[in-house]
């Protein structure tokens, strides 16, 4: 267990914690948002007892949590001399686009009680200083939306942990509820034969063994499949040439319900057997 990587994600309220951890929680890492430092080593050691199978974790840990300041440093040290992988994640961001930020969500700032907000962030900045000296990475999210953010974290992360940088994201979908917005490839599916219309089937999504069955079991469904295999072995290493970090495809039918998850697990599938990391959803599976 000694030998598992352990990201500390830490830095300045509203500089993207939360989607630097989301974002390692899509490329594997077993991910505990605002856990208390004290409880590090516990957990640690509760983890080797129960999941062996894990071996990259990430956790938030900041001001919200107020013995953190004064015991981190002991902390990690003890563990890292126990000879655990601590790895601190700093993260900042200008005064001004925290400013913003803060008032786009309307939340209070921790340290911002009985002061203003600019208040609160000069003072999180200058009792994390010694923090961010400590910090193995530092990475600047002024300019950086949520989807540039988790390009960065999983770039960084991926590139030091394994042979493959892309991330893949596929999706199921229903047009009835429109085409996701961040699709990079879209997939229509919808001149297969649609279980819907079984009345043995209707009632069941494509997760069931009989809709998958009856989905991929026509001749165009193999041919399809075989295409799109073909199709994905072109296209995925220009994607990678080019520094690609994250690709996401988009498998649509009419409601999401059937034709669509039944491709989309077959096509997550494949991915994971080539060694990819890949994230599978099913964005309107119980809309129909």
């Amino acid at each position: 267990m000694k030998t598992a990587r352990v990201v500390i994600i830490t830095g300045l309220s509203g500089s993207g914690k939360s989607t630097a951890l989301r974002a390692l929680e899509d490329i594997g890492f077993y991910c505990v948002d605002n856990m208390p430092v004290v409880l590090l080593p516990k957990f640690l050691n509760i983890q080797s007892d129960t999941t062996k199978d894990v071996r990259e974790f990430a956790l938030v840990m900041d001001l919200r949590e107020k013995s953190f300041l004064e015991k981190y440093t002991k902390i990690f040290g003890r563990l890292k001399e126990s000879g655990y992988r601590i790895e601190i994640l700093f993260l900042d961001s200008s005064d001004e686009s925290l400013l913003h930020r803060f008032s786009e969500t309307r939340r209070v700032h921790p340290l911002s009680a009985k002061g203003s907000v600019m208040d609160g962030i000069n003072l999180e900045r200058e009792k994390l200083a010694p923090l961010k000296q400590m910090a193995d990475k530092i990475i600047d999210t002024t300019s950086c939306n949520v989807h540039q953010l988790k390009d960065i974290i999983q770039r960084h992360f991926l590139a030091s942990s394994s042979g493959r940088k892309l991330v893949i994201h596929v999706t199921s979908f229903g047009y009835r509820y429109g085409v996701p917005s961040d699709a990079d490839i879209v997939l229509d599916v919808r001149f297969l034969s649609n279980p819907y219309f079984v009345e043995d089937l209707k009632h069941f999504d494509g997760h069931n063994p009989l809709v998958r069955d009856y989905v991929l079991g026509s001749e165009e469904s193999r041919i399809f499949i075989q295409k799109m295999y073909e199709l994905m072995a072109f296209l995925i290493p220009l994607y990678e040439k080019e520094g690609k970090s994250r690709l996401n495809i988009a498998l649509g039918c009419t409601g999401g319900r059937h034709r669509s998850v039944v491709l989309a697990n077959q096509l997550g599938s494949h991915f994971l057997d080539k060694n990819y990391m890949v994230t599978i959803n099913h964005r309107d599976i119980s809309k129909s």
